[in-house]
């Protein structure tokens, strides 16, 4: 590299392209910030999670499942980045062409590294770590003096239904009727001082 100094380093260059990098998410994020409907409703704002509905409080124990599914995601993701540059650097033919068991020196080497992430996958498996188990929702039972055709025929039987918002405008209808005049029991006499 030439020494002008008008050249950047090459630490100058990083630092320029750190700043380009940052600077362009920072615009990324305000011009969606800008330019992104913003209509929050109830529905928008609900929490959602795999496709499940959320029941009950937050503040529960949290299935590790989640977290071991993550990682075993990440770990053969992460792992299959490796083969892409693998198949191009190793795939070249004028490697190849240069000595003839240097091909087949790479493709045992991954042959190594993917059967020990196959093992591991099947490790997983067996475990059964891979398995998703939703909760098995139970009744709870409770051991009572009460029959269970008790319960049976409470729950057998059809209910008429009352159509309440009649019911209170009748109701308010006699409280207005009925309203006695408010009157006080006694009436106090107060004698006058001079007389």
């Amino acid at each position: 590299m030439d020494d002008h100094p008008t050249q950047l380093s090459a630490y100058g260059s990083i630092l320029l392209i750190g700043v380009v990098g940052i600077l362009l998410v920072c615009v990324t994020m305000f011009m969606a910030k800008l330019l992104a409907p913003n209509k929050p409703n109830p529905i928008k704002l609900s929490t959602y999670e795999c496709g499940e509905e959320t029941t009950g409080s937050s503040w529960v124990q949290f299935n590790p499942r989640f977290y071991v599914i993550a990682l075993v995601f990440l770990l053969f993701d992460v792992e299959l980045i490796f083969v892409f540059p693998w198949a191009t650097v190793f795939g070249q033919s004028e490697l190849i062409a240069a000595d003839k068991r240097w091909g087949w020196f790479t493709m045992v080497e991954m042959a190594i590294f993917l059967g020990i992430l196959i093992l591991g996958l099947v490790y997983v498996w067996v475990r059964g770590d891979l398995n998703w188990v939703k909760p098995k929702h139970t009744i709870p039972s409770v051991d009572t003096g009460v029959p269970l055709s008790a319960y049976e025929a409470l729950n057998s039987k059809q209910y008429s239904i009352k159509d309440h918002k009649a019911v209170e405008v009748v109701a308010e209808q006699k409280e207005k009727v009925v309203q006695p005049k408010a009157s006080v029991g006694f009436k106090p006499r107060f004698k006058k001082p001079n007389a």
